[in-house]
């Protein structure tokens, strides 16, 4: 396996990750109120945790994670990420960024290369191995099949490009990875991603590929039943 194109088999990569987790979780009130959605438990364990133990294994270092509503009892639980052998720094958002915009204010902690991000509330059994960008993209997205909530999907998936439009389209799994050029037009504030990467497709910029894995967007109480049914059953 090619280390430089498949990063999850390189214990000694230097490529950063960002964690998502500043999002309200309004639906999963009332486990929200006193908590952020990242720290909701899945079979014993914070979502986030799953991904910190993922990330270490796949070899990475420094990992930056967002927040906003509570924020302080992510760092308080997590602390500097030595539990896990890695480094976290956190961005602090007084006010809710959105994706774009979360990702945007923590390119000082992220660095000037490409970076992985993963949404803090999806649930997967495995990462996707991380690849590389090619020459002159600006992002590399994994996108899974569509599922009961969102039939209609995201983008299409072409020939390795992923393009805004199109039939056959998939679902984008919250995980990619994103040069800094990315954002570099765009002042700091709040926007959503998908305007972005759309331009992005329209030039021809955005790779992709299909992740088969296990994965759920553990957006409501009634899916997060359900992995914890998931969860109980592979424990058996």
């Amino acid at each position: 396996m090619d280390c430089k194109r498949h990063h999850s088999c390189c214990k000694g990569q230097t490529m950063k990750a960002m964690i998502l987790a500043a999002g309200r979780g309004e639906r999963l009130r009332p486990l929200t109120d006193h908590i952020p959605k990242p720290l909701v438990e899945v079979a014993g364990k914070p979502l986030i945790v799953y991904h910190l133990e993922k990330l270490a294994k796949a070899g990475f270092k420094e990992v930056v994670i967002n927040h906003a509503w509570l924020g302080h009892k992510l760092v308080s639980m997590l602390g500097d990420g030595a539990t896990w052998g890695l480094t976290i720094n956190y961005s602090e958002e007084t006010q809710a960024l959105e994706t774009g915009g979360g990702i945007k204010k923590a390119l000082s902690l992220l660095g000037d290369k490409p970076f992985f991000v993963i949404n803090g509330d999806v649930f997967i059994d495995t990462l996707p191995k991380i690849t590389e960008l090619s020459e002159g993209e600006l992002a590399h997205l994994w996108l899974v099949d569509n599922p009961i909530q969102h039939p209609t999907g995201d983008f299409a998936l072409i020939e390795g490009k992923a393009v805004a439009l199109g039939e056959n389209k998939f679902t984008f799994s919250g995980m990619g990875v994103y040069h800094p050029a990315l954002f570099g037009n765009i002042a700091e504030q709040a926007f959503a991603l998908g305007p972005l990467l759309r331009q992005a497709m329209g030039n021809g910029k955005v790779s992709a590929e299909h992740f088969a894995p296990y994965w759920c967007d553990v957006g409501t109480l009634e899916r997060l039943e359900k992995i914890e049914e998931r969860e109980a059953q592979k424990g058996k």
